[in-house]
């Protein structure tokens, strides 16, 4: 997996949009955080600067046009996701799972559809063979 970089919470709201809406016009980008998040253009705009030169999204040239760019994600949701969650889990776990499940279990109350859901995904991951056999 390539090196994903640091992405701060406000570029990730960017990321979010296009994640969403790839090859997306930074005027559209704008709109939608001036929408959701109260941003001004220059703020939306300074943002998608950094992704690029963060090589976390690119620009390309709209097609037919001089002036008009397009930005893209170069890095997945999942990709991202995945090196936050294994950065938390290692951070505040020691990257120990069960200890995490534990700590969150312990304070949320599941109702019966979700631990089927979560019963169904530890059976998947069995079956598939990804659930690590540790010595006892």
């Amino acid at each position: 997996m390539k090196q994903i970089p640091p992405i701060t919470d406000a570029e990730l709201e960017v990321m979010r949009v296009l994640w969403v809406n790839p090859n997306c016009p930074s005027s559209e980008v704008v709109k939608q955080l001036a929408d959701r998040m109260g941003w001004s253009p220059n703020t939306t705009r300074t943002l998608l600067n950094r992704l690029v030169q963060k090589e976390a999204a690119g620009t390309k040239q709209e097609e037919g046009s001089k002036r008009n760019f397009l930005f893209y994600p170069i890095i997945s949701e999942q990709e991202y996701l995945s090196t936050e969650t294994k950065s938390f889990m290692k951070k505040l776990y020691g990257g120990a799972l069960k200890p995490m499940l534990a700590n969150f279990l312990r304070d949320k109350k599941l109702n019966a559809e979700e631990i089927q859901d979560l019963k169904a995904l530890f059976d998947e991951k069995h079956s598939d063979g990804e659930l690590d056999k540790r010595d006892t």
